[in-house]
């Protein structure tokens, strides 16, 4: 901005609500409506709120799991590996991606099953974790609230039912 500081991408100068939803695709079609009403979009922000860490259990861990999930990790960095070095390398190419194929499945097999061993079954699961926002507010600078409440109201179920 000329004249004065510069101004973050994630904060509007004077927020208003403009309505708030239970699931971040309702909050994406609302901004998505004032868009295609040729609202100007950049005084708007979807933020998140009241957030929760999700884990999802994926499966049981075992040694075997483990070793195969090691070993397949390994092999794809020994050929990684190989194929980098068989640019440099004076030998034969297959030779060296082989080589190094074998030697990552090896150490890969290797550091999973001492890191699962060294964990002595406290967590004898797998999982993928993150976190999400239980509600999504759209928030609007305080210059075009009034404008963006009007073409919202076109919307049916855009806004949530202040009576409910």
């Amino acid at each position: 901005m000329p004249g004065g500081p510069a101004r973050s991408l994630l904060t509007l100068d004077f927020p208003q609500s403009l309505a708030v939803y239970d699931d971040y695709a309702t909050a994406q079609r609302t901004v998505d409506f004032l868009s295609d009403e040729d609202f100007p979009v950049q005084n708007c922000m979807i933020v998140g709120t009241d957030l929760k860490q999700v884990e999802r259990i994926t499966g049981r861990l075992t040694y075997g799991r483990v070793a195969a999930g090691g070993a397949m990790s390994g092999l794809w960095f020994g050929l990684f590996v190989g194929i980098l070095l068989s640019f440099f390398g004076t030998g034969s190419t297959l030779a060296i991606i082989l080589s190094t194929a074998l030697m990552g499945v090896a150490f890969g097999l290797v550091f999973a099953l001492a890191g699962y061993a060294l964990t002595r079954g406290q967590r004898d699961f797998s999982s993928v974790s993150s976190v999400v926002a239980t509600r999504y507010e759209v928030l609007v600078e305080h210059k075009v609230a009034g404008q963006a409440r009007e073409l919202l109201a076109k919307l049916p179920g855009a806004l949530p039912n202040p009576f409910a």
